[in-house]
Parts: C-alpha cells; structure tokens; sequence
C-alpha cells in the first residue's frame, strides 16, 4: 500500500547495508545487503504507475551498492544500479524517476552517462558525505578520500552541469579538530552545494564511534551545526535568487503547510520532505497535477510564482 499522497511513491530496492560505517547503527539493526530482483523491482513500480503514481522515489541504504549481494552469489545475474535504472527508465506513465543514498565512490561514469540521458531520472543526487578532511572520514570508516569525493562531483558537473546536488554532514564527530572543521567549511563554501543538511554527532549504541574516546561537547557541536549552516544558507539563497524569472515544471503537492491561502508543489530539484517547496500565489490546479510555474520571488529555501496558463 503506497502510504504517500497519490502521485507519488517510495520504492525500496533493497534492505540492510554491507558498509560499516563507525557512526551508524543500520547495519546491527537491518543486517547485511539485501537486494531485491529487478523483476520484483519493475512490478512493483508498473503497479504503483496503473495507481496513479508519476514521481518513484528509490530508497535503499545505498544506492550504489544495490545488488552487489545477488551478484556475488550468481556472478551472471545483471542486478546493478546502472541495469536497475535502464529497466525503470521503460516504465511507460512514469514522470520522475528519484534517486536517494548515493554513495560518492559508486557514481560511476556510466552511472552518470545513464542519468544524464534519460529523460525520465531526475538530475537530483542526494550523496550524504558526512565530512571531508581525510583523517576524519578514516575515523568514520568511510571508505573513501577527499581527492575521491572531489572527481565524483567533477564527474557529475562536467556531464550534467545543470544536476542538483544534496549532501548531508556530520560535525563533532569524536576526535574532530577545530581545523578539521575549517577544512569542511572551506570545502562546503567552494563547492556551492544546491541543499545541505548538518547534522550534530550522537553517540549510537554498540556502534565504534560511541565508544571512542575525544567526544566533543554539545556546545562545540552547536557552534560548529550552526557555522556550517549559515554559510550553507548564504549559499542557497543565492542559489534561489537565479530561479526569479525563469518559468519550471512543478508538481502541486496540495495547500501550503503554512496557509490554506497558496498552493504548494515541487520542481524535479526539490525531494518531498527534505528540501525546500515551491509556493503558488496564482492559477488553480489539482494535487498530482504537473504545472509550469513563473518564479517572481525567491527565499533560503523556498520559492514563488503563478502557474503560467498555456494558449
């Protein structure tokens, strides 16, 4: 039963995670990687397309690792994420195709080729980083490097120039210094991120990071939360301000939460509950309804327009 308003839907590919990631306990509560078949996979979103659904959102612990279990066990079945997406990019009705939880060091250049190309999958990469000076993300256990996380994003740019990329990250993880936190914000005012989410460590249970020594202390993490987060929404008012004047699709989502006064929707840049909406002051339209939308105002996170009737 798809428990999302009717034009949109989450579709889980697989369940558990291989990765051991020191701060995250999914792994000792969901278990290992497992993939579901991509048959399984496309049935389920041609029967979720016949209800009505034109937005799939493809949610697993890790995008990028789906199927490796499968082809680990029988070395001839096609389950990967570029065959994945090639088979979800021919289910006929579907409009957007949403992808969560890539992690950096699986965007492979073919990967991003098959975004780029389709006309079906957002140019939407939510690639949570957590951090990027070097030591810390070793500490972390991620399995991977600054100058690695630095070519995937030039990989994605170069290809797909106008992509919206959304990350996330950790600060006050055990042991991280005053300048390691410098060297991310630096990071995080050059790369100009579209969205990003911060996030203050919190020791989870039986995971590595609860029990190493050098825990930072709440006030320090809130300093470092809200340093982060006020360049980042510098940033995205920028950003927003670049939409005024510029005519997108959106998908109308229903009244507004703040007022029964304005519609609200999304632009294919958007993911339902995370990011910011697209508020409607003009024209009159249906939940699910697919509408071009003029911005004439821009906020942090929002934005603003009528819908533009087509003669």
């Amino acid at each position: 039963m798809n428990s999302q308003p009717g034009h949109r839907a989450y579709l889980k590919i697989s369940e558990g995670c291989m990765k051991r990631c020191a701060f995250c306990a999914i792994p000792l509560i969901r278990g290992n990687l497992q993939s579901r078949s991509i048959d399984a996979i496309v049935a389920e979103a041609r029967l979720l397309v016949a209800g009505g659904v034109k937005e799939l959102i493809i949610i697993s612990h890790d995008f990028t690792d789906y199927g490796w279990d499968i082809r680990r066990k029988d070395p001839t079945r096609k389950e990967s994420p570029v065959e994945l997406l090639k088979a979800l990019d021919q289910v006929e009705g579907l409009q957007w195709i949403r992808l969560m939880y890539l992690y950096p060091d699986g965007i492979t250049p073919e990967m991003v080729q098959v975004i780029k190309n389709s006309k079906k999958i957002v140019k939407y990469f939510d690639m949570p980083l957590q951090h990027i000076n070097d030591a810390v993300l070793k500490s972390m256990n991620r399995k991977m490097t600054r100058d690695e996380v630095e070519t995937a994003l030039m990989n994605i740019r170069e290809h797909i120039p106008e992509a919206v990329i959304r990350t996330q990250f950790i600060v006050g993880f055990p042991g991280e210094t005053q300048e390691q936190f410098e060297e991310l914000l630096q990071f995080v005012a050059e790369q100009q991120f579209d969205r990003v989410g911060c996030f203050k460590y919190s020791p989870e249970e039986n995971t590595p990071g609860g029990r190493m020594e050098n825990q930072i202390d709440e006030e320090t993490k809130q300093y470092r939360h809200d340093a982060l987060m006020e360049i980042q929404q510098n940033i995205s008012r920028e950003k927003h301000a670049d939409f005024v004047g510029k005519t997108i699709d959106v998908i109308v989502e229903g009244f507004s939460e703040e007022t029964d006064l304005l519609l609200q929707g999304r632009f294919w840049g958007q993911a339902p509950d995370i990011d910011g909406v697209v508020l409607i002051n003009e024209g009159d339209a249906q939940v699910g309804d697919m509408v071009k939308v003029h911005i004439t105002d821009s906020m942090e996170y929002d934005l603003l327009g009528g819908i533009v009737t087509e003669n």
